[in-house]
């Protein structure tokens, strides 16, 4: 199996090179559009594409053959899709370009690259720090995404293909329950805390909605200010989220290689949908739906890959209201040994944080499943007393 990870490169260019940037995504996007238009829409295969249109694409836009291809191409994937999500195709913007090996290369004594644009070959200087050279010292990357932000600057994503390691084999697992409070709490006692990071989204939160009041009754020129103050902070939010995850990332990644560790996660897709579903305050609903859960998981996707630790994924159902200790539920429906961050089990007398709780359960999930994966070995069975309250006992096989 091959890993691809992405490396993000400032390009430092010329008033006349961005110029020569800006014609060609533009005449990329141009060749999208008029693919998609042109092709009719229920075509998706790529090849039947490029047969259609592939000529008339050179002729119209003055792409290079491989960019034509690369344009036909994402047309395809987008219909593609578009198709699986049941969404029409969106409009192309001059934002990006791919580019294979044909149209990119990297040197790497000088960390240049050069790249095809409309009027041939165009050599760019990277403006990238240790981090960046770490990763691409050595290598010889075939493919590249070439992209423009909304602040004006340019990069070049430089894909590079490795070969992970396998998985190392083991019947030790590291639960890790997510959460607001705490954003991880693992089955070893490890916690993350989540306090201020709350202040800090709260901080943020505050602060749009004060300029949101300006803006609504300012002037023109004011309204702009604000719409621009208003990008410039939503940047940082996503830079602060985007850290913050990937440092517990690494860690948790890091503590499970060192000790020859599995990590188990809930698989919590379509929690969002679900919660927003029940009745909650205005600021309930902005912290749960702000952090970036999702994220957290696809970083501990990768880096676990990368350093060949396994993970798995369990059922989040019952986790929080379940005894690690005695595997036992409350009996009665819609009540709970769990209180906020407290859990006290009513059954074995097991009291202690409630996400570590949660955390140890998830771990149990995790390692059936590693030794059992057509099921998960845990099983309750439930009985009515006499005065009418279900009696559960819960069980490993």
């Amino acid at each position: 199996m091959k890993q691809v990870l992405t490396v993000s490169c400032k390009l430092q260019v010329s008033p006349e090179q961005v110029a020569k940037i800006e014609a060609t995504l533009k005449a990329f996007a141009d060749a999208c559009e008029y693919v998609n238009q042109v092709v009719a829409p229920t075509l998706v295969n790529e090849l039947a594409m490029q047969s259609l249109v592939y000529q008339d694409v050179r002729a119209r836009f003055g792409l290079s053959s491989q960019l034509a291809i690369h344009a036909i191409r994402r047309v395809s994937g987008n219909r593609k899709t578009a198709k699986k999500d049941k969404k029409p195709v969106k409009a192309f913007k001059p934002t990006s370009a791919t580019y294979d090996v044909r149209t990119f290369s990297f040197r790497e004594k000088d960390w240049t690259v050069s790249l095809t644009m409309l009027g041939g070959r165009e050599r760019f200087n990277l403006a990238i720090g240790n981090y960046q050279r770490g990763l691409l010292k050595g290598q010889n990357p075939k493919t590249a995404t070439l992209s423009k932000r909304k602040d004006g600057s340019c990069y070049i994503n430089i894909q590079l293909e490795s070969t992970p390691p396998e998985p190392l084999k083991s019947d030790e697992v590291l639960g890790c329950d997510l959460g607001r409070t705490d954003l991880v709490v693992t089955s070893k006692g490890e916690s993350f805390s989540g306090k201020q990071i709350t202040s800090v989204r709260n901080k943020y939160a505050k602060l749009r909605a004060r300029v949101q009041r300006k803006a609504v009754k300012g002037t023109r020129s004011s309204r702009r200010r604000c719409r621009e103050f208003l990008q410039r902070l939503s940047g940082k939010e996503q830079r602060f989220q985007k850290h913050t995850n990937h440092v517990i990332s690494y860690r948790l990644v890091k503590q499970a290689k060192n000790n020859n560790l599995v990590i188990s996660l809930e698989d919590l897709t379509g929690i969002r949908e679900r919660t927003n579903q029940k009745p909650r305050s205005k600021d309930n609903k902005r912290l749960s739906n702000s952090w970036a859960f999702y994220q957290l998981r696809q970083f501990l996707t990768y880096k676990a890959i990368k350093e060949g630790v396994k993970i798995v994924f369990v059922d989040p159902r019952y986790t929080s209201q379940m005894c690690h200790k005695c595997l036992h539920i409350h009996p009665v429906q819609g009540e709970s040994y769990r209180d906020g961050k407290r859990f006290k089990c009513g059954h074995c007398g097991w009291s202690g944080d409630a996400d570590y709780n949660g955390s140890c359960n998830i771990a149990t999930l995790g390692k059936v499943t590693i030794n059992s994966p057509c099921g998960t070995g845990l099983s309750c069975s439930l009985n009515r007393n006499d005065s009418g309250l279900l009696k559960t006992h819960c069980s490993t096989q």
